[in-house]
């Protein structure tokens, strides 16, 4: 029987995507506002994803009742035939971004709680990225249970997080006590508008149990959730940081990113060290087309609604996985070559697996967005 706690997680820690996984948990997605033609090459682009991480370790699907049979014959021979282990499992929701509406995992410190591997979910409040201020949809009801859902599942103790608002992408560790922020999205309008910075970091040092928290001042441009960091930096290992980056000083991403890495430069994280930073050149300028905006059966969400629109890509919205990085590519043949080569050398232990995402990007992030880890 899962176990609600209201009390605050002492003795437990947010470990780094580096470490073990036991899965990685996914989302189907169904929403036409978010997906175009009728949701079908987003499902391509995420079966892609899906089959690619499963090549790693095992994955689980949550799909509606209305899609449960069709997605569990999809993967059926891969299974079968390949050795997968990808699950579906029935669960409703509002759309498909697992990494914000879906639990944060964190796991017991073993200074404090011995030799044990509990683990538990931190079920933060969802409001659509900004509720009545800026969000993306109106009702959230069901993407704001499926962090609960998801611990019920394997019997995981879960921690509500009432009245604080967060999603799972706004927040990036290093598994050491390290936290990297934005303030473009942690302070804004429509999330914990009563709360000061202090007291969001407070939040974050409880729910996290992380010891240091770094604030950079903005994410990618034009980045529909405020600006979440996992579109900006991420946290290959402690100390080792990839950061979104573009040489044409013209573009306003260049004084976003050039900010990020000034910071970063002069932080140290949590246990006193250095950063080491690589920058990672974004794809060349990618827009939505005429043609892709018309094949959205309803309007789309948020600020990403129109033909001409610059869409937010970038690389550092990777995921790692169990000895391997999937890895968003755009067909660009100078940058995403370059992205794959950079990671490669940086990670030699590791795979890292292309995926072509523009699908995904279309419906306002990528794959770091639509996948969660649940770490050993």
């Amino acid at each position: 029987m899962q176990r609600f706690i209201e009390k605050s997680p002492e003795g437990f820690r947010m470990p780094g995507e580096h470490e073990r996984h036991t899965r990685t948990w996914m989302l189907w997605p169904e929403r036409l506002e978010t997906w175009r033609d009728g949701c079908e090459p987003a499902r391509k682009a995420f079966t892609e994803v899906i089959r690619a991480i499963a090549k790693f370790e095992p994955v689980t699907v949550c799909a509606s009742a209305a899609q449960y049979n069709a997605v569990c014959q999809l993967f059926q021979a891969d299974n079968e035939e390949k050795g997968f282990c990808i699950t579906v499992v029935s669960m409703e929701s509002d759309d498909s971004w697992m990494r914000d509406v879906g639990p944060t995992f964190i796991v017991a410190n073993s200074r404090t709680h011995g030799s044990t591997n509990e683990v538990r979910g931190i079920d933060w409040t969802f409001n659509a990225w900004g509720g009545s201020v800026d969000g993306l949809y109106s009702d959230w009801t069901k993407d704001d249970q499926i962090a609960q859902q998801v611990c019920s599942l394997h019997d995981i103790s879960s921690h509500r997080t009432p009245g604080f608002v967060l999603e799972g992408g706004s927040i990036h560790v290093d598994g050491e006590g390290t936290c990297i922020v934005t303030e473009a999205c942690l302070l804004s309008a429509g999330r914990n508008p009563d709360l000061s910075k202090a007291e969001i970091e407070a939040k974050l040092h409880c729910y996290l149990g992380v010891k240091k928290v770094i604030w950079l001042a903005n994410g990618i441009h034009g980045d529909e959730t405020n600006e979440h960091v996992d579109n900006m930096i991420h946290f290959l290992a402690p100390t080792q940081v990839i950061l979104a980056w573009t040489d044409d000083e013209s573009d306003v991403q260049w004084q976003y990113s050039s900010a990020a890495l000034r910071v970063l430069e002069h932080e140290r994280d949590a246990q006193g060290r250095p950063f080491v930073v690589t920058k990672i050149h974004v794809p060349s300028a990618m827009f939505i087309t005429p043609e892709e905006h018309a094949s959205f059966g309803i309007h789309m969400n948020g600020s990403l609604g129109k033909a001409g629109d610059k869409m937010p890509a970038s690389y550092c919205n990777c995921y790692l996985v169990n000895g391997g990085v999937i890895l968003p590519v755009f067909g660009d043949a100078v940058y995403d070559e370059l992205a794959l080569s950079t990671l490669r050398e940086l990670l030699p232990e590791r795979v890292v697996t292309p995926v072509y995402t523009r699908e995904i990007l279309l419906g306002g992030g990528n794959i770091h967005c639509i996948t969660q880890q649940q770490p050993c």
